[in-house]
């Protein structure tokens, strides 16, 4: 007898019993694969920024430099180091840091100035991009600045309106000139949104009678490029300096990221909790209902483990019919989602760990995290009828006989 032709007949013998259980497993799946893709474009989408916008993929210092910030502790020969550094296939800028403070028409407020030059920051990073009003940078304008928009907001200033940059130099001199605001940048973290002055290295150096040294090398991996071997890499170029991973100097936000994704894991076994639940009652029902079937099937030479299987196929013929019809129902929404993402309006650019979250999550939809949610529902749907088979697989046929 072909036992899936039977548990093929027995799955639509109560169609509406069926119906439901099929339902509830298709809903259950479209919902845990978008919300999936959901997360995880969410979360990369954050990562992506922030390693873009802010801080790279690896940074390198002086060693005494994220102790104790100073202008004094900077990397001297930064240009030679950064040969090394894309002989190696990676990339690379320097970066000048200073405080200072800046003064608008009505305020003023401390800042972290940030030298850079244009050229070469545009291959580790995106944040020119990233300006919501006016423009980036440009060498042909030194008195050209970019702010972070919430110190904009505190100094009541907008592209065009002047800026009064007031620090101590290199040289121990007192260093003041004056600037035009070029652009004001979209939220990107906080440390940058509430103080960032952007400026070309020449006028960084200009003002700050700077020698050619770098206080920061941003490096930037080529893609699927393992994250600690490219950090390995480049403590063997410079092991005189000391170089972290982003996950390193973010430890919390690292650690955010990982336990955001293992959480989807934990969302997923509590909704398919209670399609567990559908499911061994739907089959627990079926079987109680057919006891006298059972014991006729066992007299007739059915051993315990094909009425076993029988029970399995049965859970895996509607887990089947679930999986297509779900993955059907999703792909529209995976679509819209991964191409024009949810519009969280007045959401966008808070604050999530210091980290501005992005105005439109767009879902990321790859065979992982497909995979993930269809394997964890077979996996529980298996669970689940183990109990159910195992229940038919022991009926004694005399006693099933007679069963009423």
């Amino acid at each position: 007898m072909n036992v899936v032709k039977i548990a093929w007949r027995n799955v639509w013998r109560n169609k509406r019993r069926s119906g439901v259980t099929i339902a509830a497993m298709t809903l259950a799946l479209l919902v845990e694969v978008l919300y999936s893709g959901l997360v995880v474009g969410y979360m990369d989408g954050m990562e992506r920024d922030l390693l873009d916008l802010e801080i790279g993929d690896v940074q390198i210092h002086a060693n005494d430099y994220l102790e104790r910030p100073s202008i004094y502790s900077a990397i001297e020969s930064p240009n030679a180091l950064i040969t090394q550094i894309e002989a190696q296939g990676f990339m690379a800028a320097p970066r000048q840091l200073a405080g200072a403070l800046a003064a608008g028409e009505e305020s003023s407020a401390g800042v972290a100035l940030r030298g850079i030059v244009v050229e070469l920051e545009a291959k580790v990073s995106s944040i020119g991009t990233a300006v919501a009003e006016g423009e980036w940078l440009d060498p042909n304008d030194p008195q050209g600045v970019v702010l972070g928009r919430r110190l904009a907001r505190t100094l009541a200033v907008k592209p065009g309106d002047e800026l009064v940059l007031l620090t101590q130099a290199y040289d121990g001199s007192m260093a003041h000139d004056l600037f035009s605001v070029r652009g004001i940048l979209k939220g990107i973290a906080d440390g940058t949104d509430r103080s960032a002055v952007l400026m070309t290295e020449g006028s960084f150096r200009q003002l700050m009678e700077f020698p050619e040294a770098a206080h920061q090398i941003i490096v930037r991996r080529p893609e699927g490029s393992d994250l600690d071997a490219t950090a390995a890499v480049l403590r063997g170029i410079a092991p005189e300096l000391d170089v972290k991973t982003w996950k390193e100097l973010m430890p919390l936000v690292a650690s955010m990221f990982e336990s955001t994704r293992g959480m989807i894991v934990v969302i997923f076994l509590v909704v398919y909790l209670a399609i567990a639940i559908l499911v061994l009652n739907a089959m627990l029902m079926a079987v109680f209902e057919r006891v006298r079937e059972f014991g006729i099937l066992k007299a007739i030479g059915f051993g315990p483990f094909r009425v076993f299987g029988l029970i399995v196929i049965e859970a895996g013929i509607q887990t089947a019919v679930a999986l297509v019809v779900g993955l059907l129902l999703a792909l529209p929404g995976m679509w819209y989602l991964s191409r024009y993402g949810i519009d969280v309006g007045t959401l966008g650019g808070l604050s999530v760990m210091g980290l501005a979250m992005p105005p439109v999550w767009n879902g990321i939809y790859t065979l992982d995290t497909i995979a993930v949610p269809i394997f964890l529902l077979i996996l529980i749907v298996l669970i689940a009828v183990l109990y159910p088979a195992l229940k038919a697989a022991l009926i004694e046929p005399v006693k099933a006989m007679h069963h009423q």
